[in-house]
C-alpha cells in the first residue's frame, strides 16, 4: 500500500472525528500490523503547557489500532464499525511529546476474534520509543 499522508482521508477512516481525531497519517498497513503518525498541534484537546497528555496519548494509540480496523473495512468496500477500548493491560510512558512533535506509532496484532483485537502498540518520536503497551479493543455490535 502507498502512504496516505492526507489527514482528511486518514479521518475518513476512523469513527473518531475533529477534535477528537488522534492520528493524522497512515505509513503502512498489513493484516498483522499497521505504522501510524500524528503531528501534534497547539489546538489539540490534549495539549497543556505546551506537551501532549498522557491521555492524549493513549488515545492516539488506540485510534491506531481504529486505524488498522478501518483501513481493514475500506479495502473490503464496507463502513467500518465503531470500536471501544475493552482494556489496558499495561501502558508504559517514558516521555511525554510536545508540541509540533511527530509521533510514529507500530500496531502488532496478536490476536482477533469476533470483533475482540488483542494488540502490542509502540510509540516512537525521533525514533526512540517513548511509551508501549498492550491494548485490547472491541468492536461495537
Amino acid at each position: 500500500m502507498e502512504s496516505i499522508l492526507d489527514k482528511n482521508t486518514v479521518e475518513d477512516l476512523l469513527p473518531q472525528k475533529f477534535p477528537f481525531v488522534m492520528v493524522d497519517s497512515l505509513f503502512s498497513y498489513e493484516e498483522t500490523s499497521l505504522t501510524s503518525g500524528f503531528t501534534i498541534k497547539e489546538d489539540n484537546i490534549f495539549a497543556d503547557n505546551g506537551n501532549f497528555a498522557e491521555s492524549g496519548l493513549i488515545e492516539h494509540m488506540a485510534q491506531s489500532v481504529a486505524l488498522h480496523t478501518g483501513y481493514n473495512f475500506f479495502l473490503k468496500k464496507e463502513q467500518a464499525p465503531t470500536g471501544y477500548i475493552g482494556s489496558i493491560k499495561e501502558i508504559v510512558i517514558n516521555e511525554i511529546p510536545k508540541i509540533n512533535d511527530k509521533i510514529v506509532t507500530e500496531v502488532k496484532i496478536l490476536q482477533e476474534f469476533m470483533g475482540i483485537t488483542l494488540v502490542d502498540i509502540s510509540t516512537k518520536l525521533n525514533d526512540k520509543e517513548i511509551a508501549f503497551g498492550q491494548m485490547k479493543t472491541v468492536l461495537a455490535k
